[in-house]
């Protein structure tokens, strides 16, 4: 796979362990990284995961990885970075997550979300300038957030998903709307991945599991959201890779349809375990595992710990991924279990905090 590839967010969780997967697995690759770095969460997460990729490129002669510190919003650093690269991939992971920030504070989401997206759109069309080859693919990553409120479940793809209940979730559609567009209009491959409730070692603070450590460890208490009556389809971040590494390699093809014009080349898949956890049984199996990495003492009285409360605005009662054409188009199906996934969280966390 002589292939050079961009990562936008390559400092984040997915984008990193991304960047390390692809190094690992192939060796003439040349992955270019880019993340602004900012302070939505610990930085000092992000400057670990960006050392595990450097040390990974040191164990191999025929692959490279570059990094750039910038915002994806920044035009005129995106429009350099294509022009000085021929880009055969593009996996846009960076984007402002989480649904509850978004009620606070919108102006992260439109920047990078919607201008940041829109401008990695027009540098892939670009691409294509000047008799250039252009990009072979273009992945993103969307989000089950676009599922909203929707009763039916599991979710599918096919389902109509036009009433978002958080800002967050309206930009994610909003990107799969755009690419949709621009898929027709320039014929640009392109295939958007919902992600559900990606979770690992050094993972995202502000995730549940992560958030409820952090509090446990400080002796505080942990809120638990509709009574402890949600289900999530918790995704281990090796499945959420693997999934990404799969769709990259089989870009949508391009074809006419009966009117002489472009079909648009796009994909949209769901990435997610297919197996919806309650929330009460995802704290039993973490304070278990968290006593056993020795994160916290086996007395620990978890019960005097635990806050039940009502669901908060923006949340959803359940995701729960319809997998089926995943599996269908990639043989491929998230398998990691709950209580092994959350092993190796308390593991990195006892080691990364010690």
């Amino acid at each position: 796979m002589e292939k050079n590839i961009l990562v936008t967010g390559s400092a984040g969780f997915i984008g990193s362990n991304l960047c390390l997967e692809l190094l690992r697995r192939y060796e003439s690759i040349n992955v270019t990284g880019i993340d602004n770095l900012n302070d939505y969460y610990d930085v000092s997460i992000k400057e670990w995961r960006l050392k595990q990729i450097e040390e990974e490129v040191g164990k191999h002669d025929g692959s490279s990885f570059s990094f750039v510190k910038g915002n994806i919003a920044d035009k005129a650093l995106i429009e350099k970075l294509f022009c000085e690269n021929d880009f055969d991939i593009v996996v846009n992971l960076a984007a402002q997550a989480g649904v509850r920030y978004s009620i606070t504070n919108p102006d992260a989401y439109i920047e990078s979300n919607i201008i940041g997206f829109y401008n990695i759109l027009e540098a892939c069309r670009h691409s294509y300038d000047n008799g250039r080859k252009g990009v072979d693919h273009l992945v993103y990553a969307s989000s089950s957030s676009v599922y909203g409120s929707n009763k039916k479940v599991p979710y599918s793809t096919d389902d109509k998903v036009d009433n978002p209940v958080s800002l967050y979730a309206a930009t994610k559609k909003s990107n799969e709307l755009m690419a949709h567009a621009y898929s027709k209009l320039y014929n640009i491959p392109s295939t958007g991945l919902r992600f559900f409730t990606v979770y690992g070692p050094a993972g995202r603070p502000d995730m549940a599991y992560f958030g409820f450590t952090n509090k446990l460890v400080k002796g505080e208490k942990i809120q638990i959201f509709n009574y402890g009556n949600c289900k999530r389809d918790f995704t281990y971040i090796d499945d959420i890779v693997e999934g990404v590494i799969r769709v990259m390699g089989k870009a949508p093809e391009r074809k006419k349809g009966e009117d002489g014009l472009p079909v648009p080349p796009y994909a949209l898949y769901n990435i997610g375990n297919n197996n919806p956890e309650n929330l009460m049984e995802f704290v039993k199996i973490l304070s278990e595992e968290l006593v056993e990495a020795g994160v916290l003492p086996s007395d620990y009285d978890f019960d005097s710990h635990m806050e039940l409360v009502p669901m908060q605005p923006g949340d959803v009662p359940v995701t729960y991924a319809d997998t089926t054409p995943l599996e269908r188009d990639f043989g491929f199906k998230p398998d990691t279990s709950l209580r092994d996934g959350l092993r190796k969280f308390a593991q990195w966390y006892k080691e990364f905090y010690n």
